[in-house]
């Protein structure tokens, strides 16, 4: 049976450090039909000079500057925008895969009649040292399970298009994805985990997501006005977080 396309959406801002062993990773896979997308935020950095250069040998990645610098929500909604593939995968710029990512979770989502799914990964530093984390996933994941503390890895998340269409990413600046998942989770009932590691997700030194506790007001802005939440179940979801952060359970 012929591989039905797979849209690699990656949104990037000064990313130079760590993309090219994003995208080498997307072109090691053996599942080979696919288009990696690229949306530049407008990096300060070599970026576009790098990627260029990997599209001249291969067309399947596809590179796309913003006009103005307006956040990853916006840079991902223009990569899915501009997608075209049966399936989606999402990868951050810093992030990768192991080579038989895509090959294993869409023949596990075929197999089971999954259409959102993730998968557990690991943890790994600036020089792709593992730091002997496996951040494990649950077999399946609600709209309810995502807000508790959403066990979900982004570059780990394929979902069929085919079945469940576009969507467009709450706008605001951090936690976007988490926004994202819970839109399609309003559509279809659960994200499927498989429990195999097959992402290496990059810990920065200096990165928003790095200091955990800078993005409490992004969880407010995500459950009060893109979910619309009652302020006392916000500040249980939020109070719950900050728990499982200061335990190191997450």
């Amino acid at each position: 049976m012929k591989e039905k396309l797979v849209s690699v959406i990656t949104p990037t801002y000064n990313c130079a450090e760590f993309i090219s062993r994003t995208i080498e990773s997307v072109q090691a896979q053996t599942y080979q039909n696919w288009e990696m997308i690229i949306v530049d935020d407008c990096s300060q950095d070599n970026t576009k000079e790098l990627v260029e250069k990997y599209i001249e040998d291969d067309p399947r990645i596809k590179y796309h500057l913003l006009e103005a610098n307006s956040g990853a929500a916006v840079a991902r909604t223009t990569a899915m925008q501009l997608a075209s593939g049966s399936y989606m995968a999402f990868l951050d710029s810093d992030d990768i895969w192991v080579s038989d990512k895509l090959d294993r979770q869409i023949k596990w989502m075929i197999d089971n009649g999954h259409a959102f799914s993730c998968t557990a990964y690991e943890q790994i530093d600036e020089h792709d040292k593992p730091l002997g984390k496996v951040i494990k996933t649950v077999k399946k994941t609600d709209y309810n399970r995502l807000l508790l503390d959403c066990p979900v890895g982004n570059s780990t998340v394929i979902y069929d298009v085919e079945k469940m269409g576009k969507f467009e990413v709450p706008n605001i600046r951090k936690r976007n994805d988490d926004a994202l998942w819970l839109q399609m989770l309003k559509q279809e009932k659960y994200i499927w985990g498989m429990p195999d590691v097959l992402m290496k997700y990059r810990i920065r030194r200096n990165s928003i997501s790095s200091n955990k506790f800078r993005v409490i007001k992004y969880h407010w802005i995500l459950y009060r006005e893109i979910e619309h939440l009652s302020i006392p179940r916000s500040v249980f979801h939020i109070g719950y977080w900050c728990v499982i952060k200061i335990l190191g359970l997450k």
